[in-house]
C-alpha cells in the first residue's frame, strides 16, 4: 500500500498495518458516518454464543479495503488496465459498501428502516457523501450500482469471490474463535485475473475456491445460524416489535431521539434526507441503552423479554429438518398464556416458529469463473472433483421453534 505517515495507519489483527492511501480516503474515514461503524457490531448477537465476536463494521471496511487494494495491484502486475481513477473508486467502494448497515447489522435489518436493505442504505449514504465531498465518489458510486462499464470492478465489490467475502470469512472465524472460516485470501487474491472485462480464477486457484465456499458452508451453519445466537436476534427483534406497539399505543418509552423517530414511524413512506440523519445517529448504544431501561417497564412482555436478552437467559430453541408440530406448538402457546396471564398474541412473543436456509453458492447469480490454462472459461461447479462442493448449490432449509422452557 501507499507510504503514509503514522497518523494515517490502522494496526489490524488480521493483516496488521493498513495505510490509508490517500486524502480522500483519510477523510472518508475520519466522517461522522464512517465512524458511527465503530458502534455496530459485525456479527449481531454471535458475542453471546461466541465471546469474542465483538468486532465491528468499521474494522471489516478497512480489512475489505486492504484486499481491494491488493487485489488491484495483482490486477494491474498481469497487465489489467486499472486507472488512478478507477483504482480511487475500487477504494472507496468497498470501503462504503457496509456504511448503510443498522444497529446489530443483519438483525434488525428490514425492521428500523422497513423495505430498505442496508445495501440501498449503504448507496444513500455514498450518493450523500459525495455531494459533501463535489462529486468525489461519482466513479466508486457507479461501481458500487454496477453501472460502470467495466463489470470487474462491481464484481470485486459484490460477487460470490468479492473482498467482503474475502474478509468478513476470515475475520469472523478470527474473532469467533473457531477455525472453519480461516481461508487463505491472498492465494486466491494472488490467482484473480480478469477476461473479457468479467473476473475470473486461474485454474491452479479452484483449490482454493473450493476452500472458500466449504468455508462460507461451515461459518452460516456454525456460526451466523448457530441456535443460541439466531434465538438471541429473534427476541431483539420480538423486543422492538414490542417497543413499537407500546409507542403507537401511546406508551411513554425512555429511548434516544434517533430510536424514538424510527421507533415512532411504522411505516416510512419515504427516507428522506431527514431520516437519513436520523439513521446516522443510531447504533448499538441506542438499542442497549433502551433495553437496559425497558427492563423494569411496566409492561411485563417487554420487561421479561429485555431481561432475557441481557441476562442470556434465552428462549429454549430447536432446529430440525421439518417443522415442528403445530397442534404442540399451540398446547405450549395456551401453557405460556395461562402460566403469564397474556393474550394469545402477547405470547407469542414467546412461543414462535420459524425457518432458515443456507445456499453456499448461488449458480443463479454471478458465477465463479476459472480460467483454463488453454483459455477455455468454465463455471467452477465443472471443474470441480469435490462431490460435496455440487450439494452446496443447493438450497438447504430447515426449521426452528422457541419456547420458554420453564413455563411448557
Amino acid at each position: 500500500m501507499v507510504k503514509t505517515n503514522k497518523l494515517n495507519v490502522f494496526n489490524d489483527p488480521i493483516y496488521g498495518f493498513i495505510g490509508t492511501p490517500n486524502e480522500l480516503i483519510f477523510k472518508l474515514i475520519a466522517h461522522p458516518f464512517f465512524q458511527r461503524l465503530r458502534r455496530i457490531s459485525q456479527m449481531g448477537m454471535s458475542f453471546l454464543v461466541y465471546p469474542g465476536a465483538h468486532h465491528t463494521r468499521f474494522h471489516h471496511a478497512l480489512g475489505s479495503m486492504h484486499l481491494m487494494d491488493r487485489a488491484i495491484q495483482i490486477l494491474k502486475l498481469k497487465g489489467v488496465d486499472i486507472s488512478e481513477e478507477e483504482e480511487n473508486g475500487l477504494l472507496c467502494a468497498i470501503l462504503l459498501h457496509d456504511i448503510g448497515h443498522g444497529p446489530f447489522s443483519h438483525a434488525l435489518e428490514g425492521f428500523v428502516v422497513k423495505n430498505q436493505s442496508h445495501e440501498s442504505l449503504s448507496l444513500q449514504f455514498m450518493q450523500e457523501l459525495n455531494r459533501q465531498f463535489n462529486g468525489d465518489l461519482d466513479t466508486a458510486i457507479a461501481i458500487f450500482k454496477g453501472d460502470y462499464p467495466k463489470p470487474f470492478m462491481n464484481q470485486l465489490v459484490s460477487s460470490q469471490l468479492d473482498m467482503d467475502r474475502l474478509d468478513y470469512l476470515k475475520r469472523d472465524s478470527f474473532y469467533a474463535g473457531v477455525t472453519e472460516g480461516n481461508i487463505n485470501s491472498e492465494r486466491l487474491i494472488s490467482m484473480l485475473n480478469v477476461v473479457d472485462g468479467n473476473l475470473v480464477v486461474e485454474e491452479k486457484g479452484i483449490y482454493a475456491v473450493e476452500k472458500f465456499l466449504m468455508a462460507r458452508r461451515f461459518m452460516y451453519w456454525q456460526v451466523y445460524l448457530h441456535k443460541t445466537g439466531l434465538m438471541a436476534e429473534q427476541l431483539l427483534v420480538r423486543i422492538m416489535q414490542r417497543a413499537r406497539e407500546l409507542l403507537t399505543g401511546g406508551h411513554a418509552l425512555p429511548a434516544s431521539g434517533s430510536l424514538l423517530f424510527f421507533l415512532g414511524e411504522p411505516e416510512q413512506e419515504k427516507f428522506d434526507a431527514e431520516a437519513l440523519l436520523k439513521f446516522a445517529q443510531l447504533d448499538d448504544v441506542d438499542i442497549l441503552g433502551a433495553i437496559k431501561s425497558w427492563q423494569f417497564h411496566e409492561d411485563f412482555v417487554l420487561s421479561k423479554m429485555c431481561g432475557m436478552l441481557l441476562n442470556r437467559k434465552l428462549l429454549h430453541i430447536k432446529i430440525k429438518n421439518r417443522p415442528a408440530n403445530p397442534q404442540k406448538m399451540l398446547m405450549k402457546l395456551e401453557e405460556v398464556m395461562q402460566k403469564y396471564d397474556l393474550s394469545k398474541q402477547e405470547a407469542s412473543n414467546f412461543v414462535f416458529q420459524g425457518e432458515i436456509s443456507n445456499k453456499a453458492y448461488n449458480v443463479s447469480k454471478q458465477a465463479i469463473y476459472i480460467l483454463k490454462k488453454n483459455g477455455r472459461i468454465t463455471d467452477v461447479l465443472k471443474e470441480s472433483d469435490q462431490l460435496s462442493l455440487k450439494a452446496l448449490s443447493k438450497t438447504v432449509t430447515k426449521y426452528y421453534s422457541c419456547y420458554p422452557k420453564e413455563a411448557v
